[in-house]
């Protein structure tokens, strides 16, 4: 049963959201026309980016834990990874903000933006020759400089605030594929493209890998849901009406 581990974590991810997302108050599920490109466009981005590293060999993955269908380098599972764990993380980010009773950080989201922006870029830079770290913290820094300089968003301290609460089964799902409780690590790293510094035995890279990831996820999903998408185009619903207030 060990070569469905991999999966099994992409599904069970993916479940607990996907069933409240039918939630009669805040029916996430309705909002389809939103959240489906925020998940698509992002996962064709970090496939190919996957598919590269891959077959660089800066990480690869352990046959014990998969079903051996693949496309590509890539395993069926990492796939499923990019569509299943954004909803996850999705869902959470509009969960956390729904029940929400405060503004968190409201003040410091800008404030918090460019300290990191100026430190991923001197690490990025210091370590150009570590492809998984210089990759990363480069390219979170220069999204997020689009985001505060071009886009101006409203919602980075609501993003911030929320991927506290994501990092929780983050580091329950990573900790899983990097080797904690098992074995051997369903997803194996190449320190010598990476810091070598290891949080349990998620290397500190994924925290940024995964910010990336979620954040452009919400920035997408928050365009749609302020340009009046819905369950039926051009009607705007009360829980479109509602965001569109958080976004304003």
């Amino acid at each position: 049963m060990s070569r469905y581990l991999y999966l099994a974590l992409d599904l069970g991810s993916v479940l607990v959201p996907l069933l409240f997302s039918f939630y009669p108050k805040k029916n996430f599920a309705s909002t389809w026309r939103a959240w489906l490109p925020a998940i698509l466009f992002p996962a064709l981005i970090f496939i190919v980016w996957d598919e590269w590293f891959t077959g660089m060999r800066v990480w690869g993955f352990n046959v014990t834990y998969l079903t051996g269908v693949t496309l590509g380098h890539l395993p069926i599972e990492e796939i499923l990874f990019f569509l299943c764990i954004p909803y996850a993380c999705l869902f959470t980010y509009v969960a956390v903000n729904y029940f929400r009773t405060t503004e968190p950080i409201a003040d410091q989201g800008r404030r918090v933006t460019w300290v990191l922006v100026v430190g991923l870029l001197a690490v990025g830079i210091k370590n150009y020759d570590r492809w998984y770290t210089a990759v990363t913290f480069i390219s979170l820094a220069v999204f997020l400089l689009v985001l505060i300089l071009r886009v101006k968003p409203a919602y980075l301290g609501r993003f911030y605030f929320s991927y506290l609460f994501i990092l929780i089964p983050f580091f329950l799902v990573n900790g899983i594929l990097t080797g904690s409780w098992i074995e051997n690590p369903v997803v194996w790293y190449n320190d010598e493209e990476n810091l070598g510094i290891r949080m349990g035995t998620i290397p500190f890279e994924d925290t940024f890998y995964g910010m990336l990831l979620i954040l452009m996820n919400v920035v997408i999903y928050e365009y749609r849901m302020r340009h009046g998408v819905t369950q039926k185009q051009g009607a705007p619903t009360h829980q479109n009406a509602a965001l569109t207030g958080l976004i304003e």
